[in-house]
């Protein structure tokens, strides 16, 4: 590959339909076996010179989900977090979140932050679970933010600028995503880091999420390499 993207994001889709089809009668299991899923990304993605991850986990829309879905979610977050620490420090990835994290249930929330204060020191590689989010929101929250400091007299709304939009955002300090990689064939993006991936190459695949490979992985790093990435720009330009 000509060159790795510094900064992936991917929205793992088709946990339910997995378990579905393996013939288990709810889709916890799909959720459990996700997590693998997640687990073989993340160090793949390291070893790769990946330096961001960014990987939609929960949705603020998630929440409208059957009551027994979300609690075994929240479940299985807490139970990963503490399980998967060690795999993170052995890979040198520092674990952050974005979203309405205070939304999460609070022992999820407080083993979310132990876990975030363990690998703070790790420099390989940043992996970001998107919990609670949702981009509408994100962005809702960031203009409240803007206007509150207008009304105060802390900055005129004339002089408002992009960065100053992306300084208010949860992700103000992650660059943003070179590629987003959705899994399960859907073609959508579902509420997920609109402004970031503005100029983001897409990449959707039909395998589900419980059985994301390295190959699959490596696969939509080609894709990405293949393209010309013009930001507006002609390609006589670009190779000017």
């Amino acid at each position: 590959m000509k060159n790795i993207p510094q900064h992936v994001a991917i929205i793992m889709d088709g946990n339910g339909r997995w378990a579905k089809k393996q013939g288990f009668t709810t889709r916890v299991r799909g959720h459990e076996l996700g997590v693998e899923a997640l687990r073989r990304a993340a160090t793949n993605a390291a070893e790769l010179g990946i330096r961001y991850l960014t990987v939609y986990a929960f949705s603020e829309e998630n929440w409208q989900r059957p009551k027994v879905e979300v609690d075994a979610l929240m479940n299985i977050l807490m139970t990963s977090l503490s399980k998967e620490l060690p795999v993170l420090q052995e890979n040198q990835i520092r674990l952050h979140a974005i979203g309405n994290l205070d939304a999460l249930p609070a022992k999820a929330r407080a083993q979310l932050d132990a876990t975030r204060a363990a690998t703070a020191g790790n420099t390989r590689m940043v992996l970001t679970l998107a919990l609670s989010y949702g981009s509408r929101q994100e962005l809702t929250a960031a203009v409240q933010g803007l206007a509150r400091r207008a009304a105060n007299g802390e900055l005129e709304p004339e002089a408002i600028t992009e960065a100053d939009i992306a300084q208010s955002l949860w992700t103000h300090d992650l660059p943003d995503p070179d590629l987003v990689i959705r899994t399960s064939g859907e073609q959508r993006i579902s509420n997920f880091l609109l402004w970031q991936i503005s100029y983001a190459e897409l990449v959707f695949l039909p395998v589900l999420w419980p059985d994301f490979s390295k190959e699959d992985l490596v696969a939509a790093l080609e894709q990405y390499s293949s393209r010309e990435r013009r930001l507006g720009k002609t390609s006589e330009q670009l190779h000017a």
